[in-house]
């Protein structure tokens, strides 16, 4: 049987993980406002914040795994839902955190082909850019790209 502490500090990590993942997921739904708007430098920001608050959601992860195997459980959803059947407000917000990470996974994969859409598109602008200038971009033996000058035309008077 597990102790009621261990049950009121599982129950403390999955409130505050529920929280980390609303506001993750609400992170990434303003990362892709700024995809869409092309807002570049606010993304930069966004990226850094995006970091700090996955890793807190991993830390706080670990933390729930490590209570769990301290009480040689295995950090599954069947040993949750076990584990919290007499707290059904816990039980709730574990729902939730589950709901939430499918609805991130699906948001990163959207914010993903945005990047890659916007990648592609400067790509494009780019080729577009150099080939209008007839100056393509060379590279010495080092990989070092080099300008390509005019130069001599052969056969010029």
């Amino acid at each position: 049987m597990t102790s009621p502490s261990v049950l009121a500090r599982l129950a403390q990590f999955i409130d505050t993980e529920a929280t980390l993942m609303r506001r993750f997921v609400a992170l990434l739904e303003r990362e892709e406002a700024l995809l869409i708007a092309g807002e570049t430098d606010a993304l930069l920001a966004l990226t850094r914040e995006k970091s700090e608050l996955y890793q807190q959601l991993q830390r706080q992860h670990d933390a729930r795994a490590l209570l769990l195997g301290r009480e040689r459980l295995e950090n599954t959803d069947t040993s949750l839902r076990a584990l919290c059947r007499a707290m059904p407000e816990t039980l709730s917000r574990w729902d939730e955190i589950l709901s939430l990470a499918n609805e991130a996974r699906s948001r990163n994969e959207i914010n993903g082909k945005l990047i890659t859409e916007r990648m592609q598109h400067n790509q494009a602008a780019l080729s577009v850019l150099l080939s209008a200038a007839d100056q393509p971009q060379l590279y010495d033996a080092e990989g070092v790209a080099r300008p390509t000058g005019r130069g001599r035309h052969l056969g010029s008077a």
